[in-house]
Protein backbone atom coordinates (compact mmCIF):
# COMPACT_ATOMS: atom_id res chain seq x y z
CA UNK A 1 0.00 0.00 0.00
CA UNK A 2 1.38 3.68 -1.01
CA UNK A 3 2.71 5.61 2.01
CA UNK A 4 1.27 8.42 0.07
CA UNK A 5 -2.02 10.30 -1.07
CA UNK A 6 -2.05 11.21 -4.40
CA UNK A 7 -4.64 13.30 -6.65
CA UNK A 8 -4.35 11.77 -9.95
CA UNK A 9 -5.92 8.89 -10.53
CA UNK A 10 -6.92 6.64 -13.46
CA UNK A 11 -10.60 5.78 -14.54
CA UNK A 12 -10.16 2.14 -15.72
CA UNK A 13 -13.42 2.07 -17.32
CA UNK A 14 -12.05 4.85 -19.75
CA UNK A 15 -8.57 3.37 -20.53
CA UNK A 16 -8.32 1.66 -23.68
CA UNK A 17 -4.32 0.73 -23.18
CA UNK A 18 -3.22 3.29 -25.62
CA UNK A 19 0.23 3.66 -24.17
CA UNK A 20 -0.25 7.93 -24.60
CA UNK A 21 0.99 8.10 -21.10
CA UNK A 22 3.16 5.57 -20.61
CA UNK A 23 5.45 7.35 -22.73
CA UNK A 24 4.96 10.89 -21.02
CA UNK A 25 5.53 10.10 -17.79
CA UNK A 26 8.30 11.29 -16.76
CA UNK A 27 9.11 9.50 -13.55
CA UNK A 28 8.01 5.60 -15.33
CA UNK A 29 5.09 5.06 -12.65
CA UNK A 30 2.92 3.87 -15.28
CA UNK A 31 2.81 0.58 -16.90
CA UNK A 32 0.10 -0.94 -19.47
CA UNK A 33 -1.54 -4.33 -18.37
CA UNK A 34 -4.07 -6.62 -19.43
CA UNK A 35 -4.82 -3.56 -21.54
CA UNK A 36 -5.46 -1.17 -19.10
CA UNK A 37 -2.98 1.40 -17.65
CA UNK A 38 -1.87 1.18 -13.99
CA UNK A 39 -0.35 3.74 -11.89
CA UNK A 40 2.15 2.86 -9.51
CA UNK A 41 1.84 5.06 -6.31
CA UNK A 42 5.69 5.18 -5.59
CA UNK A 43 6.52 6.33 -8.07
CA UNK A 44 4.21 9.03 -9.17
CA UNK A 45 4.85 12.76 -8.47
CA UNK A 46 1.10 14.58 -9.60
CA UNK A 47 2.93 16.53 -12.49
CA UNK A 48 -0.28 15.59 -14.01
CA UNK A 49 1.55 15.04 -17.38
CA UNK A 50 -0.66 12.05 -17.68
CA UNK A 51 -3.77 13.91 -17.08
CA UNK A 52 -3.07 16.35 -20.13
CA UNK A 53 -1.96 13.94 -22.67
CA UNK A 54 -4.74 11.27 -22.08
CA UNK A 55 -7.32 11.58 -25.25
CA UNK A 56 -10.03 9.07 -23.32
CA UNK A 57 -9.72 11.50 -20.62
CA UNK A 58 -9.15 8.62 -18.22
CA UNK A 59 -6.75 10.45 -16.03
CA UNK A 60 -8.33 12.59 -13.49
CA UNK A 61 -7.31 14.69 -10.27
CA UNK A 62 -9.04 14.41 -6.76
CA UNK A 63 -9.43 17.91 -5.74
CA UNK A 64 -11.54 18.94 -2.86
CA UNK A 65 -15.66 20.34 -3.78
CA UNK A 66 -16.14 23.95 -3.37
CA UNK A 67 -18.83 22.35 -0.39
CA UNK A 68 -16.11 21.66 1.72
CA UNK A 69 -15.65 25.05 2.49
CA UNK A 70 -19.16 24.73 4.54
CA UNK A 71 -16.96 22.68 7.08
CA UNK A 72 -15.80 25.61 9.09
CA UNK A 73 -17.33 28.42 10.47
CA UNK A 74 -15.04 30.94 8.79
CA UNK A 75 -13.81 30.39 4.93
CA UNK A 76 -10.69 32.04 3.45
CA UNK A 77 -9.69 31.77 -0.12
CA UNK A 78 -6.44 31.64 -1.62
CA UNK A 79 -6.52 32.31 -4.99
CA UNK A 80 -3.08 31.05 -6.99
CA UNK A 81 -1.98 34.01 -9.40
CA UNK A 82 -2.71 31.77 -12.52
CA UNK A 83 -6.54 32.74 -11.83
CA UNK A 84 -6.10 35.86 -13.20
CA UNK A 85 -5.42 34.57 -16.74
CA UNK A 86 -8.02 32.69 -16.85
CA UNK A 87 -10.88 35.54 -18.06
CA UNK A 88 -10.52 37.81 -21.13
CA UNK A 89 -11.14 41.06 -19.36
CA UNK A 90 -8.30 42.07 -17.40
CA UNK A 91 -9.70 44.35 -14.67
CA UNK A 92 -11.87 40.95 -13.69
CA UNK A 93 -8.49 40.65 -11.54
CA UNK A 94 -9.87 43.76 -9.29
CA UNK A 95 -13.22 41.82 -9.04
CA UNK A 96 -12.51 38.32 -8.32
CA UNK A 97 -11.97 38.89 -4.59
CA UNK A 98 -15.41 40.53 -4.06
CA UNK A 99 -16.66 37.65 -6.46
CA UNK A 100 -14.92 34.89 -4.29
CA UNK A 101 -16.95 36.34 -1.35
CA UNK A 102 -20.33 36.18 -2.50
CA UNK A 103 -18.93 32.86 -3.05
CA UNK A 104 -19.36 32.26 0.29
CA UNK A 105 -15.67 32.88 1.83
CA UNK A 106 -15.59 35.51 4.39
CA UNK A 107 -11.97 36.53 3.37
CA UNK A 108 -9.63 36.18 0.33
CA UNK A 109 -5.44 36.08 0.61
CA UNK A 110 -4.30 36.63 -2.38
CA UNK A 111 -1.38 34.21 -2.81
CA UNK A 112 0.62 36.77 -4.95
CA UNK A 113 1.20 38.76 -2.05
CA UNK A 114 2.73 35.33 -0.40
CA UNK A 115 4.91 35.38 -3.66
CA UNK A 116 6.45 38.41 -2.76
CA UNK A 117 7.41 37.57 0.97
CA UNK A 118 8.99 34.01 -0.39
CA UNK A 119 10.96 36.24 -2.90
CA UNK A 120 12.33 38.31 0.23
CA UNK A 121 12.92 35.32 2.26
CA UNK A 122 14.54 33.74 -0.66
CA UNK A 123 16.75 36.96 -1.46
CA UNK A 124 17.98 36.62 2.33
CA UNK A 125 18.91 33.16 1.83
CA UNK A 126 21.31 33.29 -1.30
CA UNK A 127 23.01 36.43 0.94
CA UNK A 128 23.93 33.16 3.32
CA UNK A 129 27.56 32.60 3.07
CA UNK A 130 26.34 28.55 3.46
CA UNK A 131 24.11 29.08 0.69
CA UNK A 132 24.11 25.72 -2.32
CA UNK A 133 25.01 26.48 -5.99
CA UNK A 134 22.54 26.92 -7.33
CA UNK A 135 19.69 27.30 -4.78
CA UNK A 136 16.55 25.12 -5.74
CA UNK A 137 12.98 26.90 -6.16
CA UNK A 138 10.92 25.09 -3.71
CA UNK A 139 7.43 26.21 -5.44
CA UNK A 140 6.82 23.42 -7.50
CA UNK A 141 5.57 20.35 -5.43
CA UNK A 142 6.39 18.15 -8.66
CA UNK A 143 9.83 19.20 -9.04
CA UNK A 144 10.37 19.14 -5.48
CA UNK A 145 9.09 15.13 -5.56
CA UNK A 146 10.68 14.81 -8.45
CA UNK A 147 14.14 15.71 -6.97
CA UNK A 148 13.39 13.45 -3.91
CA UNK A 149 12.86 10.76 -5.95
CA UNK A 150 15.22 10.95 -9.18
CA UNK A 151 18.00 13.22 -7.92
CA UNK A 152 18.51 12.77 -3.86
CA UNK A 153 21.70 14.20 -4.26
CA UNK A 154 20.25 17.34 -4.85
CA UNK A 155 17.94 17.94 -2.09
CA UNK A 156 20.43 19.97 -0.14
CA UNK A 157 19.79 22.45 -2.79
CA UNK A 158 16.56 22.88 -2.61
CA UNK A 159 15.53 26.37 -0.29
CA UNK A 160 14.14 25.81 3.09
CA UNK A 161 11.50 28.51 2.34
CA UNK A 162 7.65 26.93 2.36
CA UNK A 163 5.86 27.77 -1.09
CA UNK A 164 3.84 30.71 -1.35
CA UNK A 165 0.54 28.59 -0.79
CA UNK A 166 1.74 27.66 2.80
CA UNK A 167 2.85 31.31 3.61
CA UNK A 168 -0.27 32.77 2.61
CA UNK A 169 -2.48 30.70 4.20
CA UNK A 170 -0.13 31.05 7.49
CA UNK A 171 -0.79 34.90 7.49
CA UNK A 172 -4.04 35.34 6.18
CA UNK A 173 -5.50 32.61 9.01
CA UNK A 174 -3.56 34.45 11.80
CA UNK A 175 -4.85 38.21 10.43
CA UNK A 176 -8.24 36.56 10.47
CA UNK A 177 -8.71 35.44 14.15
CA UNK A 178 -6.96 38.48 15.32
CA UNK A 179 -8.85 40.97 13.81
CA UNK A 180 -12.37 39.09 14.42
CA UNK A 181 -10.96 37.59 17.67
CA UNK A 182 -11.84 33.68 16.76
CA UNK A 183 -10.16 30.68 17.57
CA UNK A 184 -7.97 28.99 14.74
CA UNK A 185 -9.92 25.86 14.65
CA UNK A 186 -12.41 27.70 13.13
CA UNK A 187 -11.00 28.91 10.08
CA UNK A 188 -10.49 26.96 7.21
CA UNK A 189 -8.19 28.25 4.17
CA UNK A 190 -8.62 26.63 0.54
CA UNK A 191 -6.20 26.98 -2.07
CA UNK A 192 -7.42 27.92 -5.95
CA UNK A 193 -5.52 25.41 -8.34
CA UNK A 194 -4.53 25.11 -10.97
CA UNK A 195 -2.56 21.70 -10.43
CA UNK A 196 -3.19 18.11 -9.57
CA UNK A 197 0.23 18.53 -7.07
CA UNK A 198 -0.96 21.73 -4.70
CA UNK A 199 -3.51 18.93 -3.74
CA UNK A 200 -0.88 16.07 -2.69
CA UNK A 201 1.34 18.86 -0.95
CA UNK A 202 -1.61 19.25 0.88
CA UNK A 203 -2.20 16.21 2.13
CA UNK A 204 1.49 15.28 2.39
CA UNK A 205 3.51 18.13 2.98
CA UNK A 206 6.69 18.82 2.14
CA UNK A 207 9.37 20.01 4.64
CA UNK A 208 6.48 20.23 7.36
CA UNK A 209 4.35 18.23 9.51
CA UNK A 210 0.84 19.77 8.79
CA UNK A 211 -0.16 21.59 5.73
CA UNK A 212 -1.74 25.40 6.88
CA UNK A 213 -4.14 24.84 4.08
CA UNK A 214 -7.32 22.83 4.24
CA UNK A 215 -8.50 21.97 0.88
CA UNK A 216 -7.70 22.37 -2.78
CA UNK A 217 -10.31 23.94 -5.23
CA UNK A 218 -9.63 23.41 -8.76
CA UNK A 219 -9.95 26.55 -11.22
CA UNK A 220 -12.29 24.11 -13.25
CA UNK A 221 -14.39 23.67 -10.14
CA UNK A 222 -15.16 27.47 -9.59
CA UNK A 223 -14.73 28.79 -13.34
CA UNK A 224 -18.34 28.63 -14.02
CA UNK A 225 -19.57 30.12 -10.69
CA UNK A 226 -16.74 33.08 -10.87
CA UNK A 227 -17.58 33.82 -14.49
CA UNK A 228 -21.36 34.63 -14.08
CA UNK A 229 -20.73 36.14 -10.74
CA UNK A 230 -17.83 39.30 -12.81
CA UNK A 231 -20.06 39.26 -15.19
CA UNK A 232 -22.41 40.73 -13.35
CA UNK A 233 -20.56 43.01 -11.13
CA UNK A 234 -20.90 46.41 -12.23
CA UNK A 235 -17.84 47.73 -9.95
CA UNK A 236 -15.28 49.77 -11.19
CA UNK A 237 -11.80 47.80 -10.72
CA UNK A 238 -9.69 49.19 -8.34
CA UNK A 239 -5.80 48.45 -8.89
CA UNK A 240 -5.05 51.02 -6.05
CA UNK A 241 -5.42 48.77 -3.18
CA UNK A 242 -4.98 46.06 -5.32
CA UNK A 243 -2.14 43.73 -2.17
CA UNK A 244 0.47 42.02 -4.40
CA UNK A 245 3.17 43.70 -6.91
CA UNK A 246 3.66 42.95 -10.31
CA UNK A 247 6.19 40.67 -9.56
CA UNK A 248 4.36 38.22 -7.20
CA UNK A 249 1.79 38.24 -10.08
CA UNK A 250 3.93 37.48 -12.38
CA UNK A 251 4.69 34.14 -10.45
CA UNK A 252 2.09 32.39 -12.31
CA UNK A 253 4.50 32.48 -15.90
CA UNK A 254 7.70 31.01 -16.41
CA UNK A 255 10.52 32.82 -15.06
CA UNK A 256 8.35 34.89 -12.76
CA UNK A 257 9.83 33.95 -9.75
CA UNK A 258 13.54 34.07 -11.36
CA UNK A 259 12.96 37.60 -11.50
CA UNK A 260 11.50 38.18 -8.44
CA UNK A 261 14.02 37.41 -6.45
CA UNK A 262 16.23 39.27 -8.94
CA UNK A 263 18.95 37.06 -9.37
CA UNK A 264 21.05 37.78 -12.93
CA UNK A 265 22.76 34.44 -12.90
CA UNK A 266 18.85 32.62 -12.57
CA UNK A 267 17.76 29.65 -14.79
CA UNK A 268 13.72 29.30 -15.29
CA UNK A 269 12.82 26.50 -16.78
CA UNK A 270 8.97 24.72 -17.83
CA UNK A 271 7.56 21.50 -18.86
CA UNK A 272 8.79 18.53 -16.69
CA UNK A 273 10.73 16.97 -19.11
CA UNK A 274 12.90 20.30 -19.69
CA UNK A 275 13.42 19.95 -15.83
CA UNK A 276 14.61 16.82 -15.95
CA UNK A 277 17.16 17.74 -18.24
CA UNK A 278 18.88 20.75 -16.28
CA UNK A 279 18.42 19.16 -13.22
CA UNK A 280 20.38 15.91 -14.85
CA UNK A 281 22.84 18.75 -15.95
CA UNK A 282 22.86 20.53 -12.58
CA UNK A 283 23.93 16.78 -10.95
CA UNK A 284 26.78 16.41 -13.48
CA UNK A 285 28.47 19.67 -12.31
CA UNK A 286 27.62 21.31 -15.80
CA UNK A 287 26.13 24.45 -14.75
CA UNK A 288 28.30 25.81 -12.57
CA UNK A 289 27.62 29.50 -13.10
CA UNK A 290 23.54 29.26 -12.22
CA UNK A 291 22.71 30.81 -8.81
CA UNK A 292 19.24 29.92 -8.95
CA UNK A 293 16.45 27.71 -10.84
CA UNK A 294 13.21 28.32 -10.81
CA UNK A 295 12.08 24.63 -12.41
CA UNK A 296 7.92 24.41 -12.87
CA UNK A 297 6.34 20.71 -14.31
CA UNK A 298 4.05 22.51 -16.26
CA UNK A 299 4.66 23.90 -19.67
CA UNK A 300 4.29 27.64 -18.69
CA UNK A 301 4.24 27.79 -15.51
CA UNK A 302 1.62 27.59 -13.14
CA UNK A 303 -0.67 29.30 -16.00
CA UNK A 304 -0.68 26.05 -17.79
CA UNK A 305 -1.82 23.61 -15.13
CA UNK A 306 -3.94 20.59 -16.03
CA UNK A 307 -6.63 22.12 -14.05
CA UNK A 308 -6.96 25.05 -15.93
CA UNK A 309 -9.57 26.17 -18.33
CA UNK A 310 -8.13 28.64 -20.41
CA UNK A 311 -5.21 28.14 -23.39
CA UNK A 312 -1.91 28.67 -21.55
CA UNK A 313 -0.50 30.86 -24.56
CA UNK A 314 -3.34 33.11 -23.79
CA UNK A 315 -3.40 33.05 -20.41
CA UNK A 316 0.23 33.28 -19.65
CA UNK A 317 -0.13 36.48 -22.41
CA UNK A 318 -2.73 38.12 -19.76
CA UNK A 319 -0.56 37.53 -16.54
CA UNK A 320 1.97 39.60 -18.78
CA UNK A 321 -0.32 42.88 -19.75
CA UNK A 322 -1.90 42.27 -15.92
CA UNK A 323 1.42 42.61 -14.39
CA UNK A 324 2.14 45.71 -16.45
CA UNK A 325 -1.02 47.58 -15.46
CA UNK A 326 0.16 46.95 -11.41
CA UNK A 327 3.17 48.53 -9.37
CA UNK A 328 6.45 48.13 -10.17
CA UNK A 329 7.43 47.65 -6.09
CA UNK A 330 10.65 45.20 -5.57
CA UNK A 331 8.99 42.81 -3.20
CA UNK A 332 12.35 43.62 -1.06
CA UNK A 333 10.58 47.13 -0.80
CA UNK A 334 6.80 45.74 -0.47
CA UNK A 335 7.06 43.76 2.48
CA UNK A 336 8.85 45.43 5.39
CA UNK A 337 10.89 44.26 7.69
CA UNK A 338 8.45 43.71 10.42
CA UNK A 339 6.14 41.81 8.47
CA UNK A 340 8.48 39.14 7.71
CA UNK A 341 9.92 38.78 11.10
CA UNK A 342 6.49 38.00 12.25
CA UNK A 343 6.21 34.72 10.01
CA UNK A 344 10.13 33.54 10.84
CA UNK A 345 8.34 30.89 13.08
CA UNK A 346 6.68 29.14 10.20
CA UNK A 347 8.43 30.84 7.53
CA UNK A 348 10.80 27.85 6.61
CA UNK A 349 10.84 23.93 6.42
CA UNK A 350 10.86 22.50 10.01
CA UNK A 351 11.55 18.90 8.48
CA UNK A 352 14.24 18.00 6.27
CA UNK A 353 13.39 16.75 2.91
CA UNK A 354 14.63 13.13 2.10
CA UNK A 355 14.50 10.76 -0.63
CA UNK A 356 11.73 8.82 -1.46
CA UNK A 357 11.49 5.48 -2.17
CA UNK A 358 10.27 4.05 -5.35
CA UNK A 359 10.61 0.53 -5.81
CA UNK A 360 12.55 -2.29 -3.75
CA UNK A 361 13.79 -4.80 -5.41
CA UNK A 362 13.78 -7.27 -2.33
CA UNK A 363 14.28 -6.50 1.50
CA UNK A 364 17.06 -8.88 1.97
CA UNK A 365 20.39 -7.21 0.75
CA UNK A 366 21.80 -10.35 -0.91
CA UNK A 367 18.46 -11.17 -3.06
CA UNK A 368 17.85 -7.80 -4.34
CA UNK A 369 22.04 -8.05 -5.74
CA UNK A 370 21.18 -10.91 -7.43
CA UNK A 371 18.16 -9.50 -9.30
CA UNK A 372 19.93 -6.35 -10.16
CA UNK A 373 22.49 -9.32 -11.84
CA UNK A 374 19.46 -10.58 -13.50
CA UNK A 375 18.00 -7.40 -14.70
CA UNK A 376 21.32 -6.16 -16.32
CA UNK A 377 21.46 -9.47 -18.04
CA UNK A 378 17.72 -9.28 -19.11
CA UNK A 379 18.40 -5.73 -20.39
CA UNK A 380 21.29 -7.02 -22.44
CA UNK A 381 19.18 -9.33 -24.32
CA UNK A 382 16.21 -6.67 -24.81
CA UNK A 383 16.05 -4.98 -27.97
CA UNK A 384 16.81 -1.62 -26.27
CA UNK A 385 14.24 0.08 -28.65
CA UNK A 386 12.33 1.29 -25.80
CA UNK A 387 8.91 1.31 -28.03
CA UNK A 388 6.58 0.92 -25.19
CA UNK A 389 4.37 -2.24 -26.79
CA UNK A 390 5.29 -4.22 -23.91
CA UNK A 391 3.43 -1.94 -21.74
CA UNK A 392 6.86 -0.85 -20.25
CA UNK A 393 8.14 2.56 -20.86
CA UNK A 394 11.38 0.84 -21.71
CA UNK A 395 13.58 -1.90 -21.97
CA UNK A 396 15.38 -1.26 -18.57
CA UNK A 397 11.85 -0.95 -17.38
CA UNK A 398 10.45 -3.85 -18.30
CA UNK A 399 13.47 -6.15 -17.30
CA UNK A 400 13.05 -5.06 -13.87
CA UNK A 401 9.11 -5.88 -14.36
CA UNK A 402 10.55 -9.64 -15.22
CA UNK A 403 12.47 -9.97 -12.36
CA UNK A 404 9.89 -8.55 -10.17
CA UNK A 405 7.34 -11.00 -11.40
CA UNK A 406 5.14 -8.51 -13.09
CA UNK A 407 5.75 -9.34 -16.75
CA UNK A 408 7.87 -11.89 -18.67
CA UNK A 409 9.78 -11.76 -21.23
CA UNK A 410 7.29 -12.55 -23.98
CA UNK A 411 5.93 -9.04 -23.36
CA UNK A 412 8.23 -7.71 -25.88
CA UNK A 413 6.85 -8.09 -28.98
CA UNK A 414 10.18 -8.26 -30.92
CA UNK A 415 11.53 -11.47 -28.55
CA UNK A 416 7.94 -12.95 -29.12
CA UNK A 417 8.39 -12.91 -32.79
CA UNK A 418 11.61 -14.35 -32.77
CA UNK A 419 10.66 -16.96 -30.64
CA UNK A 420 7.40 -17.58 -33.00
CA UNK A 421 10.07 -17.51 -36.14
CA UNK A 422 12.40 -20.17 -34.58
CA UNK A 423 9.12 -22.06 -34.06
CA UNK A 424 8.07 -21.71 -37.25
CA UNK A 425 11.18 -23.01 -38.66
CA UNK A 426 11.45 -25.76 -36.42
CA UNK A 427 7.65 -26.62 -37.25
CA UNK A 428 8.83 -26.94 -40.59
CA UNK A 429 11.94 -29.12 -40.09
CA UNK A 430 9.71 -31.48 -38.28
CA UNK A 431 7.03 -31.88 -41.38
CA UNK A 432 9.52 -32.54 -43.70
CA UNK A 433 11.44 -35.31 -41.15
CA UNK A 434 7.96 -36.71 -41.10
CA UNK A 435 7.58 -36.61 -45.17
CA UNK A 436 10.89 -38.42 -45.10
Amino acid sequence: MSKYFHSVTLDVSKCVGCTSCLKRCPTEAIRIRKGRARIIDERCIDCGECIRVCPYHAKGAVTSPLSIINRFRYKIALPAPALYGQFKDLNAAALIPAALRMMGFDHVSEVAHGADIVSRAVMERLEKPDCPTPLISSSCPAVVRLIQTRFPELIGNIVDVKSPMEVTAIQARRAFCEAQGVPEDEVGCFFITPCAAKMTAIRNPLGHETSAVNGAISFLEVYGVLSDLLRKNTAKPDFAHFPATSFGVNWARIGGEAISVGVNEALAVDGIDNVIRVLEEIENGRLPEVKYFEGLACLGGCVGGPLTFENMFIARNRIRLLAQMLPKTRPERKIPDEELEALRDRLYLDRPLKPLETVRLDEDFKTAMDKLSRIEKLRKELPGLDCGSCGSPTCQALAEDIVQGYATELNCIHLLKERLRIMASQMVEMSEATRE
